[in-house]
């Protein structure tokens, strides 16, 4: 497949190769480039500490984290931030 077609699936190109250009893997980029808030400014995500430990697990469920079943609040906060 072709480079430029397999990139089109990005949502948020200029993010994208920012990311990049930081030092982020390729897919990590995407992920988040691909994020619904993707581009979106203003800081209005509440902080994890704030967020219920379901809605931890849930937010690690959908960025596909493994382990999560397992782990308890701090946990999950941690996972969040380094993935």
């Amino acid at each position: 497949m072709p480079k430029d077609k397999k990139r089109s699936r990005v949502k948020n190109e200029d993010q994208y190769e920012a990311l990049v250009e930081k030092g982020y893997s390729k897919e990590k980029a995407a992920r988040i480039a691909n994020s619904p808030n993707s581009g979106k400014k203003g800081g209005k995500a509440s902080n994890y500490e704030e967020r219920s430990k379901k809605e931890l697990y849930e937010k690690a469920k959908e960025i596909d984290i493994e382990g999560r079943s397992k782990m308890n609040k701090k946990e999950l906060i941690s996972a969040l931030r380094n993935n």
